[in-house]
């Protein structure tokens, strides 16, 4: 099945309108609140548990409408009702994209309805059992009933993987530690560098030690290695180095599980392919969290928990799927994006979120955004007609105040930001000391945190005139232009009433759909990624050159050779 081609966004009305907006646009953020008391309820907007205020955004409503055109000019609806009924959306693969597919509850009533059956399989009933199988082992081992090949119940598990394999399932587990069950820890080893097989297993006990090796193919290069290393670390901390190979893979199969549907190399590298969880080529890795990718983290929280993290996925997708185009979040979220990407020269898009749990948050979605819309052709193979993807990056709050925030409000780029917070705390805290000064005794330091959540949207976008600077007693006119911030600096403002497995889940499914809707309208296949691909190629082609290979080394260009001979000269 083959998609039709794109249609080309800068041919529609929308398009052509919101190009004359631009020509010469100042935005005025100061005189649309003040001309408008209703302004901030106009464009705020609820999407399951998330309160979505985009008021202090670049937007009026000459804006909105044409950019809401132009989804309907290049059908975002539509594309998305292909996408979780399972046409071919994915034509450089030519495969159905259903990470939708993974948090369908069983039975009730569904769209598509169940059973749902896509290329002759049935969706619903697969996941559903790989989700059980997943249940069933989690209880095990979190119930000590799973037990290692000396007797010892596990306390540690280590996720072996990397991409979509590792930035998911180690977001999620930092994101949700005040539900992690007590005596259970999980690890996360992505990076070929042998520093950090090395770091997360220096401290562990091999007898309470259980390994998740994710990879669908079992054939990932850095993840395998890593298995490889840690099947290493065992044998040697067991003392099974010259063992018997039955002593050394009894260890194994007690040590080690598999995400993986390649059961023969699962079994080949000592797996009982009983303990191998399997995932599908309709789940893209970035899109794989909510797949038996998480095993590592149903493990730590547990079943119910997770099932609330499922639900919050599909809470957002049927907001996606049934709210029209105006009050979409996921759609104007990504409509904004472009917007300011395609007409205001925005670059980069910063993810400010004020709970520290979700400090891996950023990592994750620079990969699920850049390698899903970081593309240079349309899904049909033609050139793109405009600019694609943006370079998404942050941190948590406070942290990024005294980073990177200067940049954003006073530097010439325009970096929109989104900004992200919860209203109760896991660990909420008092400062019951002070500081005799702002910080009164008692001070509830969360109520502290969410002020300069608050404090810097507002910032961003109103700024402070010279007027105001001067107003202050500042009488230098260097230092008056100084501290002068000319405002008008998008943002989105992101409000949960906690950072639940559900709310975890609206997060990550948000974003997911803001990436379909930016993906649709540029007309690209966001769920191939082509782009990675070709290093992988040269690296496998060059290691021969660094271990030594004279003939190898001699192919390379000069550049690369005289790195290497260089690299050769300095190993010790």
């Amino acid at each position: 099945m083959t998609e039709s081609a794109p249609v080309d966004p800068t041919t529609t009305e929308g398009w052509k309108t919101l190009a004359g907006i631009a020509d010469g646009f100042s935005p005025d953020l100061r005189g649309w609140f003040d001309s408008d008391p209703g302004r901030a309820e106009q464009y705020t907007f609820q999407a399951g548990d998330l309160t979505v205020d985009l008021s202090k955004g670049l937007v009026t409503e000459e804006i909105l409408a044409a950019l809401l055109q132009v989804a309907e000019a290049t059908g975002v609806a539509e594309r998305y009702q292909a996408m979780i009924s399972g046409e071919h959306v994915n034509p450089t693969e030519d495969r159905a994209v259903l990470h939708t597919a993974l948090r369908r509850p069983k039975g009730g009533e569904l769209t598509p309805a169940a059973p749902f059956v896509v290329d002759g399989q049935d969706v619903d009933a697969d996941v559903h059992a790989t989700l059980d199988k997943v249940y069933a082992f989690a209880e095990q081992v979190r119930s000590g009933a799973w037990k290692g090949v000396t007797g010892k119940r596990i306390e540690t598990v280590v996720n072996i993987g990397i991409g979509g394999s590792d930035l998911g399932p180690v977001m999620v587990y930092e994101a949700l530690k005040p539900y992690v069950q007590a005596g259970i820890e999980a690890r996360f080893v992505s990076n070929i560098d042998p520093a950090d097989i090395y770091e997360k297993t220096a401290d562990l006990d091999p007898e309470t030690t259980l390994f998740i090796v994710a990879s669908k193919t079992f054939g990932t290069l850095e993840t395998l290695t890593n298995a490889r290393l840690a099947r290493q670390w065992l044998w040697e901390k067991l003392g099974l180095t010259d063992a018997a190979d039955d002593a050394k893979n009894d260890a194994v199969a007690k040590h080690f599980v598999a995400v993986s549907t390649a059961l023969d190399k699962v079994a080949a590298f000592g797996i009982d392919p009983e303990n191998a969880f399997g995932f599908w080529d309709w789940v893209g890795g970035r899109y794989s969290v909510d797949s038996a990718i998480g095993t590592s983290v149903i493990i730590a929280i547990g079943k119910e928990n997770w099932q609330d993290f499922l639900a919050g996925f599909h809470t957002i997708d049927e907001h996606m799927r049934t709210t029209p185009l105006a009050q979409n979040v996921p759609v104007l979220m990504g409509l904004l994006n472009v917007w300011y990407s395609n007409f205001l020269g925005a670059q980069s898009h910063a993810v400010l979120p004020y709970t520290q749990y979700l400090h891996r948050f950023a990592a994750y979605l620079q990969q699920l955004t850049m390698e899903s819309n970081g593309k240079r052709v349309r899904w049909d193979g033609s050139p793109v007609t405009t600019d694609t993807g943006e370079v998404f990056w942050g941190e948590p709050g406070t942290n990024g105040q005294h980073a990177f925030y200067q940049l954003i409000h006073q530097g010439t780029r325009l970096i929109p930001a989104d900004f992200i917070a919860v209203a109760n705390p896991a660990r909420p805290l008092k400062d019951e000391t002070g500081d005799g000064k702002a910080v009164e005794p008692g001070q509830d330091v969360h109520n502290l945190f969410l002020a300069n959540f608050f404090a810097q949207t507002k910032a961003l976008a109103f700024g402070k005139t010279a007027d105001e600077v001067r107003a202050e007693g500042t009488t230098d006119e260097a230092i008056v232009a100084a501290r002068t911030f000319t405002g008008n600096k998008p943002s989105t403002s992101i409000l949960a009433p906690a950072l639940t497995p559900s709310v975890v889940g609206q997060l990550i499914a948000l974003y997911e759909h803001i990436v379909f809707t930016e993906g649709t309208i540029w007309g690209i296949d966001s769920f191939d990624q082509w782009g990675v691909e070709l290093g992988k190629q040269l690296a496998l082609q060059i290691a021969p050159a660094v271990d030594g290979d004279a003939d190898a080394l001699a192919s390379q260009d000069s550049s690369t050779k005289a790195l290497i001979a260089k690299y050769l000269e300095l190993r010790k």
